[in-house]
C-alpha cells in the first residue's frame, strides 16, 4: 500500500506504445503508456477503456468524429466501439482496463503487448 507517483514510473521508461502495469485493482489493470503516432484502428469485443492523459494531448478517431483529449482530461471507450488513438506530438496516458486487455484489441500487429511489464 504505497504511493504511487506517476511522474516518477514515467520516467523509467522511454519506449512508445508499451503499456506498463502500475496497478491491479478488482481484476483492473492500472497501466502508463508514452504514445506517439497513429495506433491502428481496434475495437475490444469485452473490454471498455479508460484513457486519461497525464501530460501532452492527443486525439481519439472514431469512425463518425473525433475527440481531442487534454491533461488532465479522460474519455471512455465502450467496448466493441472502433478507435485509433493519434499522437501528434509524444502523450503520457494512464490506462484503466480489465487485466485481460490487450492493447490492440482486435486488430493484432507489431504494436501487441501481450504481457506488459510491471514497473
Amino acid at each position: 500500500m504505497d504511493k504511487i507517483n506517476l511522474a516518477e514510473k514515467l520516467s523509467l521508461f522511454s519506449e512508445r506504445w508499451s503499456p506498463k502495469i502500475i496497478a491491479e485493482l478488482n481484476g483492473q489493470h492500472v497501466k502508463l503508456v508514452k504514445s506517439l503516432g497513429e495506433f491502428p484502428w481496434h475495437h475490444h469485443e469485452h473490454e471498455d477503456e479508460l484513457f486519461y492523459v497525464v501530460s501532452g494531448w492527443f486525439r481519439m478517431d472514431f469512425r463518425d468524429r473525433s475527440v481531442v483529449l487534454r491533461a488532465g482530461e479522460m474519455l471512455v471507450v465502450p467496448r466493441g466501439v472502433e478507435h485509433r488513438p493519434v499522437a501528434e506530438e509524444e502523450v503520457s496516458l494512464l490506462l484503466f482496463e480489465p487485466a485481460s486487455t490487450v492493447n490492440t484489441g482486435s486488430a493484432g500487429g507489431e504494436h501487441t503487448v501481450a504481457q506488459p511489464a510491471w514497473i
